[in-house]
C-alpha cells in the first residue's frame, strides 16, 4: 500500500470512528419501533470505502472503526455485535457492488449491507442468550434496514459524485 493510500484509509477510518461516536450520542429515532435499530452513519464512510478502494480496505475501515470504538467506549460486548454486522455487511455489499451493480444502484447495495448487518447482529445475540426466539425481532429491523440502508446509500452517492475529481485523483495515486 502506497502512503497516499494509507493515510487516506486512516483518515477514512477516523471519519468512521467519528461519526460512530457521534451517533452514539443523538437520541436514537427508532426506539419506538425498533429499540436497538440505528441509523448507521459510520457505514457511510465502510460504503465510501468500498467503492473507492474495494473489499480489502471496506473491511479494515469498518473492522478498525468497530474495534476502537468499542474499547474507546468500554462496550466490549456491543463490539462483538458491531464488528460481526460491519464483517457480514461490508462483504454483501462488495458481492452486491462486484457482481450485481448492473441490477444494483450504491443506494441497493446499502440496503443489502444493511439487512446483512441486522442478519449477523441477531446472529450473536441469539448465541450470546442461547434463544433462537429472537429472531422473531428479524422482521422489524429488516424494515428498518430498507430505510436506513436507503439514507446511507444516498448519502455516500452524493458524496461520491460530488467528490469524484479528487477520488479519481486518489484512485490513480
Amino acid at each position: 500500500m502506497n502512503t497516499k493510500r494509507m493515510i487516506h484509509v486512516a483518515m477514512l477510518t477516523a471519519v468512521g470512528l467519528a461519526l460512530h461516536i457521534i451517533e452514539s450520542m443523538i437520541p436514537n429515532p427508532f426506539t419506538a419501533f425498533a429499540p436497538g435499530a440505528k441509523l448507521g452513519l459510520a457505514n457511510i464512510v465502510g460504503l465510501i470505502t468500498l467503492a473507492i478502494y474495494g473489499l480489502k480496505y471496506a473491511l479494515a475501515v469498518n473492522l478498525l472503526r468497530s474495534l476502537i470504538g468499542g474499547l474507546a467506549s468500554g462496550a466490549v460486548i456491543s463490539m462483538m455485535y458491531s464488528m460481526s454486522g460491519a464483517f457480514v455487511s461490508t462483504i454483501l455489499m462488495w458481492i452486491g457492488y462486484k457482481f450485481f451493480r448492473k441490477y444494483f444502484s450504491l443506494i441497493g447495495v446499502s440496503v443489502l449491507g444493511a439487512l446483512g448487518h441486522n442478519m449477523a447482529q441477531l446472529t450473536v445475540a441469539s448465541i450470546i442468550i442461547k434463544n433462537p426466539k429472537i429472531f422473531v425481532y428479524l422482521p422489524v429491523l429488516m424494515l428498518t434496514s430498507i430505510f436506513t440502508g436507503i439514507f446511507i446509500g444516498i448519502t455516500a452517492n452524493y458524496t461520491l459524485s460530488n467528490t469524484k475529481t479528487n477520488i479519481d485523483y486518489i484512485s490513480r495515486t
